[in-house]
């Protein structure tokens, strides 16, 4: 249990922290891209490769680099990629939401004051960040406390709250959680999300096909050159552990961003730091009922490094493991970067 009488406000260069964050933004997704690169070119080399036996592999990859050898598969693949996303961009609201029941919070549909009190909070933030168009927001009618931002650019954006959320926060701590989740649409986190998500499960399923197609090939052993081979094997076992590596930490690096940005937009970091404190709380003390909840909701990890707060934490079976392998900083480190740390006396 985390007592809140424990910490103190203390202050941090949130321009330094959204710089540093940025900046480790843009090398996960070059390494992506990287990837993605290289994978479509391993897959050219061996095609081209059982075209063209008589030559070493590497001089086929030479060939591809300097445009003698068209690199079709590359250029198919990244066709389908784009496909994907598109697809990915024009239903994201669905697909976030599968398996939950929620309904859409307008001036319109209010059904009681806090939707009222919700809808007038976002309206305030998307004026306070700047943005041009109104995020769509979704109410979830679930008892456990969480949020979460998704869309592919501001004109798209949502927000979605949980029931539990709304009803368990006071008005300054909504406006700090939905402050986080409009910096997420602000820092284009939610664009960068939907992207990572989609070429990741690509690539993933590309080098299972390379995989195979390498080890039932009858005519790997005639060739003589296993190097390529060995790198196919090697990628397979793992570009699936880069990848989750590469993901937590983008996820983890969005979460630190967004709460500067939070801040950045309610002049206040204790806000934030009173709700996720209260957040964590509220998963410990309903464990039982949270984990059937969270397990009995279909499409969970679809929503998972969306979430303002990954219920793993609380809720996780082992939790030593939880904070190597969770989407989300550790609460502590959340609370650090806050400006929000452990009193003298207490440490």
């Amino acid at each position: 249990m985390v007592d809140r009488s424990q910490f103190q406000v203390g202050s941090t260069d949130w321009r330094a922290q959204i710089r540093k964050n940025q900046r480790r933004t843009r090398w996960v997704i070059g390494i992506f891209i990287g990837l993605y690169v290289l994978l479509g070119l391993l897959i050219d080399t061996f095609i081209y490769g059982e075209m063209y036996a008589q030559y070493p592999y590497q001089a086929i990859l030479k060939a591809l680099l300097t445009g003698y050898l068209v690199p079709y598969v590359t250029m198919i693949t990244s066709a389908i990629a784009v496909l994907s996303l598109l697809i990915t961009y024009a239903f994201h609201n669905r697909i976030v939401l599968l398996g939950t029941e929620y309904y859409e919070v307008t001036p319109e549909t209010e059904r009681d004051l806090t939707d009222k009190q919700l809808y007038h909070v976002v309206e305030e933030l998307k004026i306070a960040a700047g943005l041009s168009y109104m995020p769509r927001i979704y109410l979830i009618e679930a008892p456990y406390m969480n949020a979460f931002a998704s869309g592919y650019s501001e004109k798209s954006a949502m927000v979605a709250i949980t029931r539990g959320l709304l009803e368990k926060l006071s008005r300054a701590e909504l406006q700090a959680v939905m402050a986080h989740e409009i910096s997420h649409i602000r820092h284009g986190d939610i664009k960068l999300t939907l992207m990572v998500a989609v070429l990741s499960n690509l690539m993933l399923i590309m080098v299972d096909l390379l995989f195979y197609a390498v080890l039932f090939n009858p005519r790997r052993q005639s060739r003589g050159d296993n190097r390529l081979v060995i790198v196919i094997i090697l990628l397979r076992y793992l570009l699936p552990l880069i990848t989750v590596l590469l993901g937590l930490f983008l996820s983890r690096t969005r979460e630190y961003l967004a709460d500067a940005g939070c801040v950045q937009l309610t002049r206040n970091n204790e806000p934030l730091a009173s709700a996720l404190i209260k957040i964590h709380e509220d998963h410990q003390q309903n464990a039982e009922q949270y984990r059937y909840e969270y397990a009995h909701t279909a499409h969970e990890e679809v929503r998972r490094a969306a979430y303002v707060y990954d219920p793993a934490k609380a809720l996780g079976p082992i939790q030593s493991f939880s904070g190597a392998f969770s989407t989300h900083p550790r609460l502590g480190d959340r609370l650090k970067a806050l400006g929000v740390k452990l009193k003298e006396n207490n440490k």
